[in-house]
């Protein structure tokens, strides 16, 4: 069985990559897989092409066939990456903040990042929520308990 993901470079295509490669003001990521691109349209193998690069070839494979259904761009370039969304809101986050601010309960000296999750579950402002959540969340808000 063939190659399922042929890379075949245009003129400029080819023209771009070496262009790219001859500047090295681009990073690491994209330089390496204008080579991979490069080489590729070359015939050479994918295990002699991640061999050289010193990637794996799984890597090489997955920049063929971003190239074949995306193009260029799509080849050389990360997709963007969405994350986590916020576990808070807005609204939820002033509380917290409010809450961090306020007379720790009785017996505490202050607020511990668990006192504050498990009180925020109490208060059913959210129905579950982590102690690092918390701690992020006050750090991003440039506040710190305690």
């Amino acid at each position: 069985m063939g190659k399922v993901y042929i890379v075949e470079l245009s003129d400029d295509e080819r023209s771009q990559l070496r262009e790219l490669v001859r500047k090295g003001k681009v990073s690491a990521r994209k330089l390496t897989r204008a080579h991979v691109l490069l080489r590729a349209d070359e015939g050479t193998t994918d295990k002699s092409i991640a061999e050289s690069l010193h990637i794996h070839v799984a890597t090489v494979e997955r920049i063929r066939r971003r190239f074949v259904e995306g193009g260029l761009d799509r080849a050389l370039t990360d997709g963007a990456r969405p994350g986590m969304p916020r576990r808070l809101n807005v609204k939820q986050e002033a509380y917290l903040m409010a809450l961090a601010c306020s007379q720790p309960p009785d017996g505490r000296q202050r607020w511990t990042l668990r006192l504050l999750s498990d009180r925020l579950v109490q208060l059913d402002i959210t129905d579950h929520i982590s102690h690092e959540t918390v701690r992020q969340t006050l750090k991003r808000g440039t506040l710190s308990p305690g």
